[in-house]
């Protein structure tokens, strides 16, 4: 017996099956305006062209990182679809725009179908609380590139804005930064907190300082903050937002802060999350480290002209958030 695709390590019945068993989840995403079924070449969705006087289409694309190690170590896979997702939609967010549509990669070296069933639950549960459609994706063994069942999850989002209410060149001297709370880590900062934490623990030991389990604190889920954010897109008090990913609260804000002005954070502003306290301390870092690796407690940040800083904190506790000032542009 010669050899085989499949004893070369690439099963094509069993990634036949992985989709065959994701069809109806994905399904479950789709909109009106999706017009193809999954296992197309592409995927096609029909332009809204109606709803929108001059719409400007907004792409993004992300992964989540070495967040997927821990998920592995804890055997736990239905949180990172979920991050995957939201990451991207706050990406979008940032210009004002809304998704429409999402593409994901699955790269694996053997694909497992429990494993791979858990990334779709979180994909399309994130989608469906976005109001965004699973039109389509890749899944891949590449046996040589990935290691055994480890993988990879990457993604693109496609979303839209109407052109004038783009959020753009708006930000001026004396604006406000209004923060919105993170539920942990969300995407960034991973190599340096498994360098930390594993050292000493185990992904399934509880951390009396943290009050939870390293699994269940670093695997939360990424948050979207497009519901309570979507009411005050087209307010023209806001002036930008800043999606605090890699390269912390100062690193993601300035690149949206004109030549000439300058953030003033009021860093005891706010507490950190216990996760971040715990990790800072048991690896001896520094805050100018801390502050550059991770977003501290403070997972978006809105941008505000000061004459509607009451108005915006008063509609956003509407939504359940517990907004705070956090700085100014000087």
């Amino acid at each position: 017996m010669g050899i085989s695709y499949k004893k070369a390590g690439v099963d094509i019945a069993a990634g036949e099956k992985a989709i065959s068993n994701i069809k109806n989840m994905v399904k479950d995403t789709f909109s009106p305006n999706v017009l193809t079924n999954i296992g197309g070449f592409g995927g096609c969705f029909e332009f809204p062209k109606n709803d929108y006087k001059n719409p400007v289409l907004v792409s993004s694309a992300d992964g989540v990182g070495t967040k997927l190690i821990v998920a592995n170590m804890a055997n736990r896979h239905d949180t990172v679809g979920q991050c995957l997702i939201n990451h991207c939609v706050n990406d979008i967010l940032t210009t004002g725009a809304k998704p429409l549509f999402f593409l994901d990669y699955v790269g694996t070296g053997k694909l497992n179908q429990d494993t791979f069933n858990n990334i779709v639950k979180g994909l399309t549960k994130a989608c469906k609380e976005n109001n965004c459609s699973l039109i389509g994706g890749e899944t891949a063994e590449m046996p040589g590139i990935y290691q055994n069942e480890d993988y990879d999850l990457v993604g693109t989002i496609t979303g839209i804005v109407e052109k004038e209410d783009i959020l753009a060149d708006r930000v001026k001297k004396g604006d406000i930064l209004i923060g919105l709370r993170s539920s942990g880590l969300h995407t960034n900062g991973y190599s340096l907190a498994r360098t930390v934490l594993f050292e000493k623990h185990k992904v399934d030991d509880y951390i009396s300082e943290i009050d939870s389990t390293l699994a269940d604190a670093l695997l939360a889920v990424h948050r979207s903050y497009l519901n309570p954010v979507s009411s005050l897109l087209k307010n023209k008090g806001l002036h930008g937002i800043s999606h605090v990913t890699g390269g912390g609260i100062v690193g993601n804000t300035k690149r949206i802060v004109p030549d000439g002005l300058n953030l003033k954070v009021d860093w005891n502003s706010w507490e950190w999350l216990p996760i971040f306290k715990y990790i800072q301390r048991l690896g001896n870092i520094s805050d100018e480290e801390m502050g550059k690796v991770f977003n501290l407690g403070i997972g978006l940040i809105l941008v505000v002209d000061p004459v509607k800083v009451d108005e915006f904190s008063q509609e956003l506790k509407k939504s359940g958030e517990n907004p705070i000032v956090i700085g100014e542009i000087r």
